[in-house]
């Protein structure tokens, strides 16, 4: 498992494209992540156009690591149908994009009609389409067969129409099912019981608390090596912990010899291994793996989404805040959906893990130093232009700052699975 813990200086001056590209999971029945929708994530105001369309592809495949922004999953793109005919898609392997494609503003019978070649070209050209709901409707039947996704809006749908429209799209034969906007484990449970198997959304973001739910085991022994770590515990103390439990003692070797650390023989030895690490490696490497070592029914996007948090607030802070705090970023990104993880209230979750008090403020108060980092990550992942454009502002960090440490944290966060 490659792993670093330097920190990339993030330069002021890019080449001012105004471009920012940002992802969102679309998870499958199982929690696995079937693909990443890519949207702008720019501060300009400018409408989405064809030329905004080539430009985010553009940069999609070549400006950023195109593996580490989507992990080699099926890429989700939101075009115009004036982009449908650039020269920007023959540039492009087709097999793992979707093109996302509008309705016709006030469902046009004469317009939805002369963008259907267009349509159809691309569709035999081997990229698949997404269409909203919209698309069953009567005017649209001509565009129906030409779908490979439909993407059922539920913060557009009344509640009461949602189990009608999932019963319409599921009885389109090439079309899978996409529930976007999922806000909640709620509706999640719901559009899944009706037959959807994709889903987007930040509702595994969110806590599902469990009545008396307490700290599995596994969980309960990655907590106490890390209060080890925070009380500068002795190497033979950490020790004793990691002979207790196989798991923890395993993942521990097998990451300090991994080729990331370049040593030249093979680490046997835990004593051996906790000196070569030290004793801030080895905190941060608990802290990952907590993050992954999620409960059943957790999706496994959370681990991801908390591991980019936690690298992404770490850039950010390296420029402005001194190299203890930005340790401290990096374990509140991590530890930002620990009550989604633990299925407990977050403070309750906090009160077994000792941590510095500048995290734990915010994480339960959004308060200090922190705080406007942890709520610019939020930010980069909900899509919310005013609160990202206000704390760049707060911050002085400019849009192509924020884009590049983003980027970065992305292939960071896919790098641990390599």
């Amino acid at each position: 498992m490659p792993y670093s813990t330097e920190t990339a200086t993030i330069p002021a001056e890019l080449p001012n494209d105004r471009i920012a590209i940002a992802r969102q999971a679309i998870v499958d029945q199982h929690g696995g992540v079937f693909g990443y929708e890519l949207f702008d994530r720019s501060f300009s105001a400018a409408p989405h156009s064809a030329a905004s369309d080539a430009q985010l592809l553009f940069n999609a495949l070549s400006h950023a690591d195109n593996g580490a922004l989507i992990d080699n999953k099926t890429m989700f793109i939101n075009c115009t149908h004036d982009s449908l005919a650039g020269g920007h898609l023959e540039l492009v392997q087709p097999d793992r994009i979707v093109l996302e494609i509008p309705p016709i503003p006030g469902n046009n019978v004469e317009e939805i009609a002369n963008r259907l070649q267009a349509l159809t070209d691309t569709r035999k050209r081997g990229f698949r389409l997404a269409f909203k709901h919209n698309v069953m409707m009567a005017v649209y039947a001509q565009w129906l067969p030409l779908a490979s996704f439909i993407k059922i809006d539920l913060l557009v749908l009344k509640p009461e129409l949602v189990e009608r429209v999932i019963q319409l799209g599921l009885q389109s034969p090439h079309a899978q099912l996409i529930a976007e906007r999922v806000e909640s484990a709620q509706q999640h449970e719901q559009v899944e019981r009706l037959g959807v198997k994709l889903f987007q959304g930040f509702w595994f973001a969110k806590p599902v608390l469990i009545s008396g739910q307490t700290i599995r085991p596994g969980q309960a022994v990655i907590i106490q090596l890390i209060n080890l770590v925070r009380k500068q515990a002795t190497t033979a103390e950490i020790e004793e912990v990691l002979k207790r439990d196989a798991s923890l003692s395993f993942n521990l070797l097998r990451f300090i010899n991994s080729s990331g650390f370049g040593l030249r023989g093979e680490v046997t030895s835990f004593r051996h291994a906790v000196m070569i690490l030290g004793l801030k490696k080895l905190f941060r490497w608990a802290a990952l793996l907590l993050t992954t070592s999620r409960p059943g029914g957790v999706p496994a996007a959370v681990g991801t989404t908390a591991i980019v948090r936690g690298r992404l607030m770490e850039l950010l802070a390296v420029e402005l805040l001194p190299p203890e705090e930005c340790d401290n970023a990096f374990v509140v990104g991590v530890f930002s959906l620990l009550d989604t993880m633990l299925g407990m209230p977050m403070d309750k979750a906090l009160d077994a893990i000792s941590l510095p008090e500048s995290v734990v403020s915010a994480l339960l108060l959004r308060r200090g130093v922190l705080a406007p980092f942890l709520e610019l990550t939020e930010a980069c992942e909900s899509g919310d232009e005013e609160a990202f454009a206000h704390v760049c502002d707060e911050l002085h960090l400019s849009n192509r700052q924020v884009n590049l440490a983003h980027l970065q944290a992305l292939a960071w966060a896919e790098s641990l699975d390599g």
